[in-house]
């Protein structure tokens, strides 16, 4: 009771002094105000108590943190009545003191800043502190802590109650969302252009649901942590900070969204507009390359990259336009950040940059699709995948590599499948014959061999040609079409074209000669036939002989 009369002592007396306590009220005579001079706040346990002003040596923080922290002593200081707060004026000063201990010294320029007489504001300022002294013991009396600890617990059960209840709250809601909502979405569409999946809109819904209950558990625990705080003395200051705290980045964001409404308007119709765009051209592009829409002098394979081309080149439109709506792109921080990107970008991309440009120059110039066998460099295998910036190629030993496109332009690419399924392929192959062999027997020794081997075509028929005159033999290449080299390796082919080849050239007991030797051999260097199957090849004889039955 005493402390709610002391309360009440300091307000009447502030409310007889009237609008001339007003600290906003303009001196006569043009005398600074409270707003144009620097104050600071004397706090007591999360309360201001009044304000004080301080000069350029002795700021109004220090001296404002001084004062409280002789009041709190006074508080502290149990031989110190309450009534012993009182002003004392002398030598033009009027002194506030708790017994014979100073507490503040209230001077003319205090008085001019709230625009009332020293004495007056001492007065005032003595009924405050003397208010603030009782209600500061009250508050940490024995009673009181019981009470507010008895609260904090109070508040902790009920806190736990409502996380159960919620908790079964937001189940039974989504146990509700599933029953009612979850099977009548449906896709959103025009016509049969589709815009948005079912599955993205029922994403979109959990996901409100989802911040709804999270901003829903945020605003109860700083609830709760606000009153618990609040409970205490010593952290009330604290509690009053607490809506601060979670208000304080809203407010900010909330003033910023106002003031930059027009330019997000802007910004999100120009969003919607080059969505919908990259929609009707990815829809158009699809159908070139499903053969649904037919441009002259435009291959079906071209439909993607050239979409990806017209993307980047949509977006990049878009953000030329967007920028200056962006909030915050004239700032200095804005500007460096997008200085500090644009080196970096530009330092350590010159390499992918000509990777990019590299396979786009290849996809239009038809060097190979995906599918295609090609040989780069020492590099030999199919198409596996293209990218901006690599090719993928499955070896003939199932090995990928990986090859940047930069390279590709720059070197020598063989394609094997491209004239392949209209002119054929051509097999070829050398052998050197002596010079005692007849060419038109050695001829058909290998078109019998290119008969044998399955898998080549009969139509164009293969051919022979007589290469090199050498110093000791005869250089002769057989060429074989073949139509179908996806189905089957080139290096299997070439395996059994080689071993039909040293049959029959065994068979007919005709010696392949090596580029160079010093003397004929009394006998030729052939393999008897009864020779051909020797152990361990008995056992493979009869696979070895299935090829040429096929090829007979």
């Amino acid at each position: 009771m005493r402390a709610k009369r002391l309360r009440f002592v300091a307000v009447v007396l502030a409310a007889f002094l009237g609008a001339e306590v007003s600290p906003r009220a303009q001196a006569p005579g043009g005398t600074a105000t409270q707003d144009e001079i620097a104050t600071a706040p004397v706090e007591l346990d999360g309360a201001s108590l009044f304000r004080v002003r301080g000069v350029t040596s002795y700021p109004a923080e220090t001296r404002a943190r001084l004062i409280r922290d002789r009041i709190i002593a006074a508080a502290g200081n149990a031989s110190v009545a309450a009534d012993s707060i009182r002003a004392v004026d002398r030598d033009g000063v009027t002194r506030i003191l708790a017994g014979d201990a100073l507490i503040m010294t209230v001077l003319d320029v205090d008085g001019e800043v709230e625009q009332i007489p020293r004495t007056d504001l001492a007065r005032v300022i003595a009924a405050q502190v003397q208010a603030a002294i009782v209600a500061y013991r009250e508050a940490r009396s024995a009673g009181a802590l019981r009470r507010d600890a008895l609260s904090a617990l109070e508040a902790t059960v009920v806190l736990l109650i409502a996380v159960v209840l919620l908790q079964l709250f937001w189940r039974w809601i989504d146990r509700f969302l599933v029953r009612r909502l979850q099977t009548r979405i449906t896709n959103v569409g025009i016509q049969s252009f589709e815009l948005l999946r079912a599955e993205r809109i029922w994403d979109a819904v959990r996901g409100v649901i989802l911040a709804i209950r999270t901003a829903v558990f945020l605003l109860i625990g700083l609830a709760y942590l606000g009153f618990v705080l609040a409970a205490f003395p010593w952290t009330r200051g604290l509690s009053q900070n607490m809506v601060e705290f979670a208000l304080g980045p809203l407010k900010v964001i909330g003033g910023g969204i106002v003031a930059n409404i027009p330019s997000l308007v802007f910004l999100t119709v120009l969003y919607f507009a080059v969505r919908l765009v990259l929609r009707l051209v990815k829809v158009f592009f699809d159908s070139v390359s499903r053969g649904g829409v037919r441009l002259r002098n435009f291959e079906p394979e071209w439909a993607e990259p050239t979409y990806k081309l017209l993307r980047t080149a949509i977006v990049a439109f878009a953000i030329i336009v967007g920028y200056p709506y962006i909030p915050g792109s004239q700032s200095d921080a804005f500007k460096g950040v997008s200085l500090f990107i644009g080196i970096v970008f530009s330092l350590g991309s010159s390499s992918a940059i000509s990777n990019v440009i590299a396979g786009y120059m290849m996809t239009y110039r038809r060097a190979f699709k995906v599918g295609d066998r090609i040989k780069v460099g020492d590099a030999f295998g199919e198409v596996i995948e293209t990218r901006l910036q690599v090719t993928h190629l499955r070896s003939v030993k199932n090995e990928e590599i990986i090859i940047p496109n930069s390279q590709i332009l720059s070197a020598e690419v063989c394609n094997y499948s491209t004239l392949t399924p209209k002119h054929g392929l051509i097999l070829h192959t050398e052998v050197g014959i002596g010079y005692e062999t007849p060419w038109r027997q050695v001829e058909a020794m290998l078109l019998e061999s290119a008969g044998r081997t399955w898998g080549l075509s009969r139509e164009p028929p293969p051919f022979v040609l007589e290469k090199k005159l050498g110093d000791f033999a005869v250089v002769y290449e057989l060429n074989v079409f073949c139509h179908d080299i996806h189905t089957q390796s080139l290096a299997k082919l070439y395996a059994e074209l080689h071993r039909h080849i040293l049959d029959v050239f065994n068979e007919y007991g005709v010696q392949i000669m090596t580029p160079a030797y010093e003397g004929d051999p009394a006998e030729p260097k052939v393999v008897p036939r009864k020779d051909w199957y020797t152990a361990p090849a008995a056992s493979t004889q009869a696979k070895a002989i299935e090829p040429v039955r096929r090829g007979g």
